[in-house]
């Protein structure tokens, strides 16, 4: 099987730094004195911009559907949802469809590893070197492009707090450059896939045979920056799957299975999809001069192959339900439904700003913002996004939680992001005015 991964498609670099650069509602939620009782019955009469938005792309054919789905507190999630599975005769998209959610399994496992730190099974700032010992003794590059072999002693070794918020100094296949990108590919350290289908500018990398070897290589290359002290967008969280199998003995798909979607009633995730789940599956559609194109069709989708990783940073296929459920967890600090997931100090300290003092991030692109366990933290808001287009946040401030589901890359072929983003706040302003 010849895997078509992240670095494998023709997609710049500057839309998947935008694939996980936003929140589902930014900021603007958390200041809004407004109830729940003036949220319509109806998710359109409630969020009229955001509806006439998806409506316009929708219409338009540049993509065959979208879902929005909005919860307020523990409440059911109000639905937005139009289009289709796929172009031509397909069943209607839904919350129950299925959508490869890409770097929106980060924040996932972020809040996994938060669950054994609340166990006192790892520390946040316990090296990992302790569960693989290959990190006991790291090499930093001189420079970030240089040679494998100039190289100088890690000054501290790296930590889960370093993992989860991508500040260990490691790199990753779609944003590396230099020898060390070359030894990522030989290496099988991929990010991801995307596509059994040959595509543009594809190159043939064939992943590390399982998540003990890819952690196990990654150990032996140098890093691209000191632990601990630069922002750099990385396979920190894919690291973090293993040392959450070490930790707590299972692997890492059954420990999530276990302790997290099985109690938290999140019955169509997968790290792979089931056959007899492909009907609600959707396809991905790749933009090529404003025309979408099959990339990875559900029926023929790489997603229904055994994954030779189980990826911690972009594994995962999912329903916007069962995200919502996730969200909804979190938003209860730990409970949903009134069973109690993970404990609240778990994910209270997860939500909140783990980056270490060290680190400057004035020159990166969450400049101002902090960072959680895998997730984006500006004021009370929690989330982050994935590479198809897709979108997930909390916000404690106003007890709202938000997603938005599509599937297309690259995901700046449309501006659907910015003006999803644009039609959310307007919509959340005239919620204020009905509020004064």
């Amino acid at each position: 099987m010849a895997f078509r991964t992240f670095e494998s498609v023709s997609i710049s670099r500057r839309s998947l730094f935008r694939s996980s650069a936003y929140l589902a509602a930014g900021g603007a939620m958390a200041t809004l004195p407004f109830g729940r009782e003036l949220l319509a019955s109806d998710a359109a009469a409630s969020w009229p911009a955001v509806t006439a938005k998806i409506n316009e792309y929708v219409a338009a054919r540049k993509i065959p559907n979208m879902v929005a789905a909005f919860g307020w507190g523990d409440e059911e999630p109000q639905a937005i949802s139009r289009g289709k599975l796929r172009f031509g005769q397909a069943p209607q998209a839904d919350m129950d469809s299925l959508y490869r959610v890409y770097s929106m399994t980060k924040p996932i496992t972020g809040m996994a590893a938060m669950m054994l730190i609340s166990d006192g099974k790892l520390g946040l700032d316990q090296p990992i070197a302790d569960f693989i010992p290959g990190f006991a003794n790291m090499r930093v590059l001189k420079k970030a492009d240089g040679p494998l072999d100039d190289t100088v002693p890690a000054d501290r070794p790296i930590t889960a707090r370093h993992l989860m918020t991508h500040t260990a100094g490691l790199g990753y296949d779609i944003v590396t450059k230099g020898p060390l990108l070359d030894a990522y590919r030989k290496n099988g350290i991929v990010g991801g896939q995307v596509s059994r289908i040959p595509l543009p500018g594809q190159s043939r990398t064939e992943p590390a045979p399982g998540l003990a070897a890819f952690a196990d290589r990654v150990a032996k290359l140098p890093l691209i920056a000191q632990p601990g002290t630069e922002w750099s967008y990385s396979i920190g969280l894919d690291v973090l799957g293993r040392v959450i199998e070490v930790a707590s003995g299972q692997s890492f798909e059954s420990f999530l299975q276990d302790r997290m979607f099985g109690p938290a009633g999140m019955t169509s995730t997968f790290f792979r999809v089931p056959e007899s789940e492909v009907d609600r599956f959707t396809d991905n559609y790749g933009i090529l001069n404003g025309m979408p194109l099959p990339m990875d069709p559900a029926k023929a989708s790489i997603y229904l192959d055994k994954p030779p990783i189980h990826w911690g940073g972009s594994g995962l296929v999912m329903s916007p339900r069962d995200y919502d459920r996730f969200l909804k967890m979190v938003l209860g600090y730990g409970k949903i439904d009134g069973k109690r997931v993970m404990s609240e100090p778990a994910v209270r300290v997860g939500t909140s700003n783990l980056l270490p003092k060290a680190v400057n991030v004035d020159k990166t692109w969450i400049a101002g913002q902090g960072f959680g366990a895998g997730g984006r933290v500006v004021g009370q808001t929690y989330g982050w996004g994935g590479a198809a287009g897709t979108l997930g946040s909390v916000d404690f401030g106003s007890g709202l939680r938000a997603g938005l589901f599509v599937q297309y890359m690259p995901s700046d072929a449309f501006p659907i992001r910015d003006e999803f983003l644009a039609a959310l706040e307007a919509d959340m302003k005239a919620m204020k005015g009905k509020a004064i």
